[in-house]
């Protein structure tokens, strides 16, 4: 019995790159826990002076901290978030909650495009659709799990919001100072508005105002509703006021959107249901008639009229997918 070499070479591919994925999966919640572990020590540790850290440490640390401050100086210049919706992959990453460095997510991304392409080749499939697997593999599925992540991360944190402002509301009557009633949601509140908040606790720990470390994290949750209550402490802290009916009435403004986003969704439903029937019509009448007669269709696939015929639709649709998306699309 004689072994292809090719086949060898293969599964060997395919393996290293299972044993890289799982490696890679292991090491980011080892990684995570360090994080979370770090991140108490700091909370709980008492306060110390500035200066005298700052010349204690090594000129090596001193360097490195300087090097990862300029360069998140530098991504923050190249992306502001609230005036683009096509941020750099690195703050994409922050804004969807994953932990993982910008150089992994590569690896991941060029792993999976060589797992595509290795699949494709085991099928022995064209040299053009294997190419076509592997940039799919390593350009698309990564990127559009990363925004699936954050556009579902954004709608938790904005369900969330309009309770966790109306608790501030009434700590704040209480009479509770606002660290103390933003220290509760950042303790009790569900995720992702608990890990949000807790980020701005930390901020103001280092020294940073209220009103900054809110306003901070509408870089990492980039929406109306985050803006909107960074501007209601902003204002209270600069001008004072009353700050329970401000927020009341910031509660009510993100119930009414949220009323409003719902009602919008219901009434587009039908158009989207029936953009999803469209759009799928043409590959369930490919496969019944594959299944019925796979000679008949089997010519838009073997003779090269039939390819190109093939391509022509496959683009048509596309195009007529992506003006449907476009129509039912609503932005609110």
């Amino acid at each position: 019995m004689q072994i292809d070499i090719r086949v060898l070479a293969m599964m060997g591919l395919v393996g290293f790159s299972i044993a890289a994925l799982l490696y890679g999966f292991f090491y980011g919640r080892i990684e995570r826990q360090a994080s979370v572990e770090r991140r108490r020590t700091l909370v709980v540790a008492p306060s110390v002076d500035v200066e005298q850290a700052t010349k204690a440490a090594t000129p090596t640390a001193r360097r490195r901290n300087v090097k990862e401050t300029l360069k998140d100086l530098e991504v923050k210049q190249k992306h502001k978030a609230s005036k683009s919706t096509n941020p750099p992959m690195q703050l994409r990453l922050q804004q969807a909650g994953l932990t993982v460095p910008i150089a992994r997510f590569y690896i991941y991304s060029a792993l999976t495009g060589l797992i595509l392409a290795a699949v494709c080749f085991a099928m022995s499939l064209p040299i053009y659709l294997i190419f076509g697997a592997g940039f799919v593999g390593a350009f698309g599925l990564p990127r559009f799990f990363v925004n699936f992540v954050r556009k579902r991360r954004h709608a938790a944190f904005i369900e969330e919001l309009a309770n966790a402002v109306e608790v501030i509301v009434r700590g704040v009557k209480a009479g509770l100072p606002l660290n103390d009633c933003l220290r509760m949601i950042a303790s009790e509140a569900k995720e992702p508005v608990k890990s949000e908040f807790r980020a701005v606790i930390e901020t103001m720990q280092l020294g940073v105002p209220i009103d900054e470390a809110v306003a901070r994290m509408y870089e990492r949750v980039p929406l109306p509703e985050t803006n909107f209550f960074g501007i209601v402490l902003s204002i209270q802290s600069k001008a004072g006021g009353n700050l329970s009916e401000a927020l009341g009435n910031l509660a009510k403004v993100l119930r009414e959107r949220k009323k409003m986003r719902a009602k919008i969704q219901a009434m587009s439903m039908e158009a989207k249901s029936s953009a999803s029937i469209i759009g799928s019509l043409p590959i369930i009448v490919t496969g019944l008639v594959y299944m019925t007669s796979p000679s008949y269709i089997m010519v838009l696939f073997v003779t090269p009229i039939g390819q190109i015929v093939l391509g022509i639709s496959l683009l048509w649709m596309l195009t007529g997918i992506f003006v449907m998306k476009r129509m039912i699309s609503f932005d609110f």
